[in-house]
């Protein structure tokens, strides 16, 4: 039986057999699909998109204009949408700063000042299709954790930098469309 495998190899049936049998398979994926696509995950129905100024129930001064300025740069970045007016956008994201919270995780002991503060953002925000005035998204409530450490020199303007930056990236990521 061996001998017969060995010889099989040998004169070039097993090699054939197998390469028949691959690009058997191949044609067979290629013909049924396999549901992957080099397509980016967004709505190809909409061009363009306007981000209005979120608001804000804060009363930290400029959350909602750094905020709302993070979630733009990233449209641009990150999607195929362009930034436009609302008179010429497909859709609109609104959306408001619900609340910032902050969370001492552990005090130094000789001075007791904090050694790492959490951030807590809360928002909520919507895209709708101005052409057809269906909600495509709705996050009555969406909750964002960033941390800063000030032993390191790190400011609470740097903490909420890192979280505001984090949040538009999630915001902008949740635009995308399910699989």
């Amino acid at each position: 039986m061996k001998e017969n495998r060995q010889s099989l190899i040998e004169s070039g049936v097993f090699r054939r057999t197998h390469r028949a049998s691959f690009i058997w398979v191949a044609a067979l994926i290629s013909v049924t699909g396999c549901q992957y696509s080099t397509e980016r995950p967004f709505r190809t129905d909409i061009q363009t998109v306007h981000v209005e100024m979120f608001q804000s129930k804060e009363f930290r001064r400029e959350l909602e204009f750094r905020l709302t300025e993070s979630i733009i740069k990233r449209v641009e970045m990150d999607t195929p949408y362009r930034v436009a007016s609302r008179e010429r956008a497909d859709a609109v994201l609104t959306g408001e700063i619900l609340g910032v919270e902050n969370q001492t995780f552990g005090k130094d002991f000789d001075t007791n000042l904090p050694r790492e503060i959490g951030s807590t953002v809360v928002v909520r925000y919507q895209l709708k299709d101005m052409r057809t005035g269906e909600i495509l998204l709705d996050r009555p409530r969406f909750v964002y954790q960033a941390s800063y450490i000030p032993p390191v020199g790190e400011t609470f303007t740097e903490g909420m930098t890192r979280a505001l930056d984090g949040l538009a990236e999630q915001i902008v990521e949740s635009m995308e469309t399910t699989w």
